[in-house]
Parts: C-alpha cells; sequence; structure tokens
C-alpha cells in the first residue's frame, strides 16, 4: 500500500500542472498530473502536502482544502490512496507574501508567470478549460471535474488495467 498526496495549485482560472518527463521508470510518464508525493514516516497528510509541494515547485502553501480520497488500484502495483487538494494561497519560497500580492503574478498572461524548476519533469500554468486537451489518466479527468463541479469531498475508487480505466466507483455508486 502506497499513501500519497496530490495538490491542483490554481491562480486566476489556471493550475500548476507537472508533465512527468525526467523520472526513470514512472508510471505518470508523459502524464500531466498536479503536484505532490509519497508520505514520509510519521506525516500527517497535510505535513505531507506542503512538503512535497514545497520539494516540486519551491512555493510554500499557506493554506488548502482536502477535497477528496483516491483509490488506485492497478495491475502489477501496489494499491496506492491519495489525498487529493486544492490550494489558491500560496507564497513563492520562504516568503509569506501571499502570490496575490506578488507582482510577477499580476499579469493576466500566464506565459509572464514564473514557471519553477522540478526534477520530475516540466511544470505549467494551464488554463483550467484546456486541461482536457492535456495527456491525463482517464480517471484524472473524472476527479477534476469534480473538482470544478464538487465542493464537498468525495471517494472515488479508480481501477486501471496498464493505461485503460476498468471501473470507477463515486461515493459508493459505480459511474
Amino acid at each position: 500500500m502506497i499513501i500519497t498526496t496530490l495538490c491542483y495549485i490554481e491562480h486566476k482560472n489556471h493550475y500548476l500542472m507537472l508533465h512527468r518527463t525526467k523520472k526513470a521508470a514512472d508510471i505518470n510518464e508523459g502524464k500531466w498530473i498536479g503536484v505532490g508525493g509519497k508520505f514520509q514516516e510519521g506525516e500527517s497528510p497535510d505535513e505531507c502536502l506542503v512538503r512535497e509541494v514545497f520539494e516540486e515547485t519551491g512555493y510554500r502553501l499557506r493554506s488548502w482544502r482536502f477535497r477528496g480520497i483516491i483509490t488506485f488500484i492497478q495491475e502489477n502495483y501496489e494499491t496506492e490512496y491519495m489525498c487529493l487538494y486544492t490550494s489558491e494561497d500560496f507564497a513563492i519560497g520562504d516568503g509569506d507574501v501571499p502570490v496575490s500580492d506578488c507582482a510577477v503574478f499580476s499579469s493576466g498572461d500566464s506565459r509572464d508567470w514564473p514557471v519553477p524548476d522540478c526534477d520530475e519533469g516540466d511544470l505549467a500554468w494551464i488554463p483550467v478549460d484546456e486541461i482536457s486537451e492535456l495527456n491525463l489518466w482517464p480517471g484524472d479527468r473524472i476527479f477534476l471535474k469534480l473538482l470544478g463541479e464538487r465542493r464537498d469531498f468525495f471517494s472515488l475508487k479508480l481501477v486501471y488495467k496498464g493505461n485503460d480505466l476498468l471501473e470507477a466507483t463515486l461515493d459508493g455508486e459505480v459511474l
């Protein structure tokens, strides 16, 4: 069993997305996902979230919302339980100045916003309405849609064989 976090950082109707292109033997290779990673011994979900986001982006989350639990079942892999979060409130580096007050994020053109270096792939600010055009896992499309539609907490179970989604169950109901 693997326990992870994943966060979709939002700014001006854009998500910070990670194109997984650099990590060896990566099940997510070539896919676009949010930022996050595996728990370390003794970490709470919030502690893992804050640490992983900082390690991958250099951004320090100031607040966040726990949106759901995703259970991934994948042939030939351990079951993964992922704590899904969103955040619109973050600061750059060790500073405590919210991104909303940073001049570098004041431009309406996301191409002007800073994109941190990441050891696991390429980060990019993608308009939320263009996310569906990216190379995503089929189940990610489901929970990204739920993030846009629902304000409450949800549980989603995704069963895969290779890249194919065989089953999706939302709050106990098969989709």
